[in-house]
């Protein structure tokens, strides 16, 4: 990808321009963690791009690797244990990977910004929201004490938190996990980054909370044009927010595909199988289909398709050969030898 020119905010922020509306593309990314045991490999060869104003979903169990590729691209793994050993991270052209420390820090917030799961470990119980989210404009703006905190209050209303102006000196402890997580919100999108990642942003919520989660993303991702990338192991979550869908297992990534073409006919039985497990209102009183056995150790993950030992079309061609990941249909993108087949099941 060509670097493209910079333009500067209203703030005086520098922002880079997106070529052909490609804002994030992931090139061939491996990592791996080098413990006392071994070697575990969680990340093997994953590529996406994200567009300007697109939401892309990425899912799978734990441990197949999403949180640790939001990591990567917002570069806040630890090395050691973590290393890079290969790929490519280009925000709008230029190499996250390749930034020393300083420009780093200057693209992740104002450019590229992340949503934790956790909201009560990520704030910081000791100070009040108001003053964690007005640091981002104190630090990243160079703005006063008042001015920073006026623009906390404007967007702790935004993201829908009543009585914002009396709340805003309120600590963490005293909201709700649904106010909490709105505060994440309001952080992550105080410095208008063109990148937002949300890591499962619904975690811990009960279900009407995670509805209002998840239409407030979507209301401040079209207001915004923001690209959103979220992070989520609940296929359901993701069915009126996402515009396509990645899905990982064992840390690669093994279909790629339209939110609606990869609902109507999945392309992968990992896929079915995740698909599958999802309650169905027709189906009231019937026993949730199950994917047997385990995700691999990422020390010793199995020859082949590493999904090989929990699949129910495995054949030997799939016990012997990764399959590549490869266009099946316009559009559509499978790691299995059968993904024909599983299309037309």
């Amino acid at each position: 990808m060509t670097v493209q020119d910079t333009t500067r905010t209203d703030t005086g922020a520098i922002r880079y321009e997106p070529q052909d509306g490609v804002l994030l593309e992931v090139e061939d990314l491996y990592v791996e963690f080098h413990t006392a045991d071994g070697v575990a490999t969680a990340i093997n060869g994953v590529s996406f791009e994200l567009r300007q104003g697109e939401s892309l979903a990425i899912l799978g169990e734990s441990g197949s690797g999403k949180s640790v590729t939001a990591q990567a691209i917002m570069g806040i793994l630890d090395m050691p244990p973590a290393v890079i050993p290969q790929g490519h991270i280009r925000y709008c052209g230029h190499d996250l990977l390749t930034m020393d420390e300083e420009q780093r820090r200057k693209t992740r917030g104002p450019e590229v910004s992340m949503i934790f799961q956790d909201a009560l470990s990520s704030l910081n119980p000791v100070f009040p929201v108001g003053w964690q989210i007005a640091e981002m404009f104190r630090i990243h703006r160079g703005m006063n004490k008042s001015d920073a905190l006026d623009q906390a209050i404007r967007l702790m209303e935004r993201v829908q938190i009543p009585a914002a102006r009396e709340r805003v000196k309120a600590y963490p402890h005293q909201f709700s996990g649904g106010m909490r997580q709105r505060i994440m919100i309001a952080m992550a999108i105080a410095l208008d980054p063109a990148v937002l990642i949300a890591d499962e942003p619904t975690t811990a919520l009960d279900v009407t909370v995670q509805a209002q989660i998840m239409s407030l993303l979507e209301e401040l991702q079209e207001e915004r044009q923001m690209g959103l990338i979220l992070i989520t192991h609940d296929l359901g979550v993701v069915a009126d927010v996402a515009d396509r869908i990645a899905v990982m297992y064992a840390g690669r990534l093994v279909e790629k595909a339209e939110v609606h073409e990869l609902y109507r006919s999945p392309a992968h039985p990992y896929t079915r199988g995740l698909l599958e497990s999802i309650p169905r209102l027709d189906q009231k009183g019937q026993t949730l289909a199950a994917i047997g056995g385990l995700p691999p150790n990422l020390m010793r993950i199995p020859p082949g398709c590493p999904f090989n030992p929990r699949c129910r079309m495995a054949q030997d061609v799939c016990r012997r050969d990764l399959p590549a990941l490869r266009e099946v249909a316009p559009g559509r993108l499978s790691a299995c030898h059968f993904a024909e087949e599983v299309i037309d099941a």
